[in-house]
């Protein structure tokens, strides 16, 4: 099965190329301008064994939001190119991941339905560049692109950067869950015979 995608994106605010593997054994390079947005990404390819080749230019001389949303645009372009029809996958996928003082809880649905829970504390801030607000406006985009409820929460966590760790690497597991093919599905896991 080949569950690839390579996609451009091209705007007055950001220039961004992307390749991906769903099936790949999760070796991610990620470069776009903002260090620890990299250091997340990197983390939710490793951890859901995605491999991904993503750069990205944005108009960081204005600030961290256009570049931060519109990688979430195409990550979720690739994501929903790469499914194809869906047909075969678990659908579903959950992790629970902690990190330090942060416990992150991720639950995933292709069900081609968008729509984003996002429950997370506001901790001590570690990076002005990518944080709790931004990653939130990164995930509404995959979730809106790839066509997902996504459901992240966050009971406790102190620390900014353990809390948007825990978040990054649950993703990556749960994702990792949803798109896995198990051969017992013919088609695609619903009652109604289609997403």
């Amino acid at each position: 099965m080949n569950r690839k995608a390579e996609l451009e994106r091209r705007t007055r605010e950001t220039a961004i190329r992307i390749s991906l593997d769903l099936d790949g054994v999760g070796t991610p390079q990620v470069t776009t301008g903002v260090a620890f947005f990299d250091h997340m990404l990197t983390l939710f390819g490793t951890h859901g064994f995605i491999d991904m080749t993503l750069h990205a230019q944005g108009d960081l001389d204005v600030d961290s939001h256009h570049t931060v949303e519109d990688v979430g645009i195409v990550l979720g372009d690739a994501i929903q190119t790469a499914l194809g029809d869906r047909n075969g996958i678990r659908r579903y996928g959950y992790a629970v991941t902690p990190m330090d003082d942060a416990l992150a809880t991720v639950a995933v649905d292709l069900s081609r339905r968008p729509y984003l829970v996002f429950q997370v504390p506001p901790g001590e801030a570690t990076s002005q560049v990518f944080n709790r607000s931004l990653a939130k406006e990164f995930f509404r985009a995959i979730a809106n692109h790839v066509g997902m409820n996504l459901h992240i929460t966050v009971p406790y966590g102190e620390n900014e950067h353990h809390i948007l760790e825990a978040v990054f690497k649950s993703f990556g597991r749960a994702l990792r869950q949803a798109v896995s093919i198990d051969e017992r599905i013919c088609g695609v896991r619903s009652s109604k015979g289609m997403l």
